[in-house]
């Protein structure tokens, strides 16, 4: 299965560019978009409705959007219980009332998104393709940061987790008058980290993240980036740029929209400069501003311009 992340500034049309891409090669294959942008609009770009419920649009396209209001309580009820479990002392306070309030904490709507993509890749193997339409780019860098950030963390407190099991198995020491010579020794039990609920809970996220980010860094996954010819936009995309660089994701393609007779010439300077980032062998694709469309006068999702060809890989 090949997987696609959709991303970009925001308004520059990688909704809709992401669904041209997935209708073009849901005519060969069998696709599942899936909306990840709180600002949902896969149900007004195919002109039917979703509401949090999958959608079969045609016998090769499906179309799928995230809540991420729900799947952030989802994932702080799941790790809160977690956590009650494995220190039971928890269970006489109340979490649910602090709920309010860590629903705002930084990053728990990146590691709900995580979870939402973790889950849809491993439980969709039935798709060729499946692509992501992404929020905006900071949060977009954000979540798929996650997956090696939190490993390194885990390292970290799994070193801290076995210095604790260490000193909890000195068990006693020689209490015997020492002869001369002699130092005060310690005696140790063995001990399996297997037999410790933490450390096992530890290695399970750990094993959970380091498959995730190799199938990020994967062959059979890219990103998309989509961008418009102007100056914010340019500057924008040459941070995603550099961020999918730092992090080892592949950029599969670059598609600058909304290109026009009146724009062609800062089209061309902005396109130059992001391949100049990006490495001049990178494919770069030009989608027009197609006035019909925007007036409501077509198909949003059917687009003259063939995108099929840059995705098969």
């Amino acid at each position: 299965m090949k997987i696609l992340f959709f991303t970009g500034k925001g308004g520059v049309g990688k909704s809709t560019l992401a669904a041209a891409a997935a209708w073009q090669l849901s005519q060969r294959h069998r696709v599942l978009i899936v909306s990840l942008d709180p600002a949902h609009n896969l149900g007004d770009i195919f002109g039917v409705e979703i509401r949090g419920r999958r959608r079969r649009f045609t016998a090769g396209l499906y179309l799928d959007e995230v809540d991420l209001k729900k799947m952030a309580r989802a994932y702080l009820e799941r790790e809160t219980q977690v956590l009650s479990d494995t220190y039971k002392y928890l269970s006489t306070l109340n979490l649910d009332r602090y709920f309010s309030v860590l629903k705002y904490s930084p990053g728990i709507e990146e590691y709900a998104l995580l979870t939402s993509i973790e889950q849809t890749i491993r439980k969709e193997e039935g798709f060729d393709y499946l692509i992501f339409d992404t929020p905006p780019t900071g949060l977009t860098l954000r979540f798929l940061a996650l997956p090696q950030v939190t490993v390194t963390w885990i390292d970290r407190l799994a070193a801290i987790r076995r210095q604790i099991l260490e000193k909890r198995y000195t068990i006693q020491k020689i209490r015997r008058p020492l002869r001369e010579g002699e130092t005060r020794q310690e005696i140790r039990l063995k001990f399996s980290e297997d037999e410790d609920e933490i450390m096992m809970r530890l290695k399970s996220l750990h094993d959970n993240y380091r498959r995730l980010t190799g199938i990020l860094q994967g062959g059979d996954c890219g990103v998309v980036l989509v961008f418009n010819p102007d100056l914010l936009s340019r500057r924008e995309s040459e941070r995603l740029i550099e961020g999918l660089d730092d992090l080892r994701l592949p950029l599969r393609l670059l598609i600058q929209n909304k290109v026009t007779a009146e724009n062609e010439q800062i089209a061309a300077a902005v396109a130059n400069s992001l391949r100049r980032t990006a490495g001049n062998h990178m494919p770069l694709r030009y989608v027009a501003l197609n006035d019909a469309l925007w007036a409501g006068a077509g198909k949003l999702y059917d687009i003259p311009e063939d995108l099929e060809a840059d995705l098969e890989f």
